[in-house]
Parts: C-alpha cells; sequence; structure tokens
C-alpha cells in the first residue's frame, strides 16, 4: 500500500504552500503547523513530511523549536528537508527525534558528506532529493542545472549507500511540478532504490496511478496542497472531527 506523507511547510512559523517553492507565492494554510501535525495524525496519518521553506531560502534550518514540538506531538517517524547543507544540523535534528533527513543541493556539491551521514546514521535515516527536469537535474529550486541525468544521479548515490530517494519532476511551463508515474517507475527499477514521489498530486486518480507502480518500487508520496484543499473525498468526514483533534493536545494514543 501506497504511504502517503502529509506535507507541512513551515516559513516565519506558519504553513504554507509555495508555488514551485518561490518566495511570494505564499498561500496559508495554518497559522500553527504543530496543531496541523495533530490533525493530520487524528486523521490517521502515518508519517508526515516537514520542510523548513526559511531554510530552503537561507541555507540554514530556521525552525527548530517548531521541528522538535511537532516530534514531541505525535507518534509517528517524521522526516525533514530544507536548509539542511552541514552535517551538525543533521545530527541535531536526528537527535531531537527526527526520523529521516532529505538533503539536496549538498548531496550534489559534497558527495563525501553524503557517505559520511550514511556511515555515521545509517541508510534508512538520509534520503537524498532528486529534482528533474528535461532529462537533467536541478538544485537550488529549480534555478541551477546539473549536466547529469536523474537516473546517473540515482545510481551515484545509491554507490554511496543510498537506499531511499525523494524524486520530483518539474513540468515543461518550468514552474510547477508533475506526477510523472513512467519517469518514477524508471527511476526505481533501473536504479535499485527506493523512491518516494513529491508533487503533482491533484486528487484521487493521481494516487491509483501512483498505486499501480507501487510493485516497482515507488512505495510513498509527499502530498501537500491537494490534502489541504479537500480533494479526496474522506477529508470531508474528517472534517467534521476537526476542532475535537486540535483540542486534543499530543495525540500519542490516537
Amino acid at each position: 500500500m501506497l504511504l502517503i506523507f502529509p506535507a507541512i511547510e513551515i516559513q516565519r512559523g506558519c504553513c504554507v504552500q509555495l508555488v514551485h517553492g518561490e518566495p511570494g507565492s505564499e498561500s496559508l494554510y495554518s497559522i500553527d503547523p504543530v496543531k496541523m501535525a495533530i490533525l493530520w495524525r487524528g486523521e490517521n496519518a502515518k508519517t508526515l513530511h516537514i520542510s523548513d521553506v526559511d531554510g530552503v531560502q537561507t541555507g540554514r534550518v530556521h525552525n527548530w523549536d517548531i521541528i522538535e514540538q511537532i516530534v514531541k506531538a505525535v507518534d509517528i517517524p517524521i522526516q525533514v528537508g530544507g536548509g539542511l547543507r552541514n552535517y551538525d544540523d543533521i545530527k541535531a535534528l536526528l537527535e531531537k527525534g527526527v526520523y529521516r533527513i532529505i538533503i539536496g543541493t549538498i548531496a550534489i556539491h559534497d558527495k563525501p558528506l553524503v557517505e559520511q551521514l550514511i556511515h555515521d546514521f545509517g541508510a534508512r535515516k538520509i534520503a537524498i532529493s532528486i529534482e528533474g527536469q528535461d532529462g537533467t537535474i536541478r538544485s537550488e529550486g529549480g534555478k541551477q542545472r546539473h549536466n547529469i541525468t536523474p537516473l546517473e544521479f540515482a545510481l551515484e548515490m545509491k554507490k554511496l549507500g543510498v537506499s531511499r530517494v525523494v524524486y520530483s519532476e518539474i513540468g515543461s511551463d518550468g514552474d510547477s511540478k508533475v506526477s510523472n508515474p513512467v519517469s518514477l517507475k524508471d527511476l526505481a527499477t533501473r536504479s535499485g532504490v527506493r523512491v518516494t514521489a513529491q508533487g503533482g498530486i491533484h486528487g484521487y486518480q493521481d494516487l491509483i496511478r501512483l498505486q499501480e507502480i507501487e510493485k516497482f518500487g515507488v512505495d510513498s508520496v509527499i502530498v501537500g496542497k491537494a490534502l489541504y484543499e479537500n480533494k479526496f473525498p474522506c477529508q470531508r468526514l474528517w472534517r467534521l472531527n476537526e476542532k475535537e483533534l486540535t483540542d486534543l493536545g499530543p495525540t500519542r494514543r490516537l
């Protein structure tokens, strides 16, 4: 069964969604990311994906306290990405109880660091973000192009001990991310690493298409905007209970 990661993007202490990570394109969904995490857990989320948007833009983790509060508030694994470009930040987050760290740009420029992280913390704790467009990978929010294919990069990472990548694909418009089951299946089967899909999920049918390739190694997906905007039929029932969920506090027994 495809594992769904509800995404919580944090900027200046609030939950936001950005158009392809662009500053100024924020949609505000909740003033309190911790309450949002409790809501997703109450709605039976098995795990969460946290993105430190401020960190993405500056290269350093900003929302330490909020991330730590989320880890304490829910009883499910939390993975974190955004602004993670040095060993000390990654180590500190893992010590605070974060289950997995997603790194992107630094993996392109500092392969010895990737190897050290895998050695020190294990392959389950470190995943690599790969952003593809027109057959090559991008970094810095899609702004910088690198002359290497997503598959070639995934194979390089596998040699360093990486066992999971988070793959997103930028559409032809250069702004939005798309869900491309063909690319995802090809990446998983030819690289031999597990793949988490990110971006391009607009509704139930997109999840069904991904479910069909789960057996090939595309075993999970990060979903943001579609969940926040109630694009799935079951969410109508979930919303009836939201006030009670936010009043529960820590959801360790939900």
